[in-house]
């Protein structure tokens, strides 16, 4: 028999029945924290050149790359147009770049599925370099002298802010996950 205040003493764990994670936020979150990234990119700098990284996109490829089936392949169309209306991008653009490098990753999951961290990162350092090359083309830059010059500290940028994207997309998996009480 256990006495009533035992299982209310500190250091004492609670009980796991009636637990489970929710549905609606194991569902909603990836898709709630790409929007909100794509939305924070577009509160912070305003200068000569671009330097604030595609949060949006690099929040893209951390859920992608943490979990590859939790976003479809899809998941580019919807997040995409959210994403152009708020960068200011031309219209699609996104919607075209986030498709596929969805179906990029997708190509790449399904030809090796097994990668360690620092192959992630080169692969999502080659998919970002890309993005933001060819996001600048369809922005109109496609002739200026000095594009690469321009995009290339906003590339390097994202590329070392990666890790630590892939970290926040960590940590909102668990919390993703957590345990909540059910009702039944």
């Amino acid at each position: 028999m256990i006495l009533p205040g035992l299982a209310r003493l500190p250091g004492r764990r609670r009980s796991r029945f009636n637990r489970a994670p929710s549905p609606a936020v194991a569902y909603l979150l990836p898709w709630l924290s790409v929007v909100l990234a794509s939305f924070a990119a577009t509160l912070a700098l305003i200068g000569a050149v671009p330097l604030m990284p595609p949060l949006g996109f690099l929040m893209l490829l951390g859920w992608r790359q943490l979990r590859p089936g939790l976003l479809p392949v899809w998941a580019g169309i919807p997040l995409g147009l959210v994403d152009d209306g708020m960068s200011g991008q031309p219209p699609g653009s996104a919607v075209l770049l986030w498709s596929a490098a969805l179906i990029a990753l997708e190509a790449i999951e399904w030809r090796w599925p097994w990668r360690n961290f620092l192959l992630e990162w080169m692969v999502a350092g080659a998919i970002i370099a890309l993005y933001i090359l060819f996001a600048a083309v369809l922005a109109g830059g496609l002739g200026q002298a000095g594009m690469v010059d321009a995009i290339a500290p906003q590339a390097g940028i994202a590329i070392l802010a990666y890790p630590l994207v892939a970290r926040l997309v960590a940590w909102c998996d668990r919390l993703r996950l957590i345990p909540l009480r059910t009702l039944r």
